[in-house]
């Protein structure tokens, strides 16, 4: 059952990756401690772990778990590689019952050698073919688009109107879109295809973060909300208007800010939410 904390920071989700440094239990603790009561969590802090004993740190916690990361990466020339990936969302659906996630974030994947259509194809096909098991599991799937500075190697899904397209074409309640404003700021028909896909009740995520300029590093050179370009409080204002009552989560890739003190940083997001968002 989802817990709110009714105060300023009662819509705040950080992603486990943000502060990356931390363990699933620093993350937990120490979001709490800081009046975080929402994260989404990465896999990579999931392995080892006994799921079990990762879902009472969380319910001790009162932590609302948001979303798990990431499912996709489903096209490849190779079909073994294909199936390997079925074989690894279907895990990932394991994972997220197991830790109480409602959602899975899929970043689809691309692959060279073949063209992002094609790509797309493998994308759809490999959503259809692990969503009767999140369907059995009550997970919904959430495709994310990615800048297209990623296309070549990461998503071959671009564009919020390419993921609506897949998204509608599925057709199924438990397939929807997220929204990373790093992403999709650029997209002159961004606010077009947010209403679309809020009229199909399929806008299941909303992330933030901000661009730099200049941009050091295409992964790992995110900015903190107000450092950079992205007018995010603009977009997070189309999401609302659209009926979107769910989480702002902070997504942030960061050389720069995973070498600080995390608590500190931390507070920083604290900050830039209110501020900034």
């Amino acid at each position: 059952m989802m817990v709110l904390k009714m105060d300023d920071l009662s819509k705040l989700c950080v992603h486990t990756m943000t502060t990356k440094p931390w363990g699933i239990e620093d993350c937990v603790k120490n979001f709490s401690d800081a009046g975080i009561y929402a994260i989404t969590i990465w896999r990579n802090v999931l392995a080892n772990k006994n799921l079990k004993d990762v879902k009472i740190l969380l319910d001790d916690h009162e932590m609302n778990v948001v979303s798990l990361c990431r499912g996709g990466f489903f096209p490849s020339v190779d079909a073994g590689k294909r199936e390997s990936a079925i074989e690894d969302n279907l895990m990932a659906i394991e994972q997220a019952a197991g830790v109480g996630a409602p959602l899975i974030v899929l970043v689809g994947g691309a692959e060279r050698g073949q063209s992002p259509e094609k790509s797309r194809e493998q994308i759809t096909e490999g959503i259809q073919r692990i969503l009767p098991a999140a369907r059995n599991a009550g997970i919904k799937l959430a495709i994310e688009p990615l800048h297209p500075m990623y296309a070549a190697d990461r998503s071959a899904i671009n564009t919020l109107k390419q993921a609506n397209d897949i998204a509608e074409m599925i057709n199924s309640e438990w397939v929807g879109v997220a929204v990373d404003v790093y992403h999709c700021w650029w997209d002159e028909t961004l606010r077009q295809e947010i209403r679309r896909c809020a009229a199909l009740n399929k806008l299941f995520a909303f992330h933030i973060c901000d661009w730099n300029i200049p941009t050091t590093d295409l992964l790992n050179d995110r900015g903190l909300m107000g450092d950079g370009c992205i007018n995010i409080q603009e977009i997070r204002g189309w999401v609302e208007d659209c009926g979107f009552k769910g989480f702002n989560e902070v997504e942030i890739f960061s050389d720069k800010y995973w070498a600080n003190d995390q608590k500190a940083y931390l507070e920083k997001i604290k900050q830039a939410y209110l501020t900034k968002t």
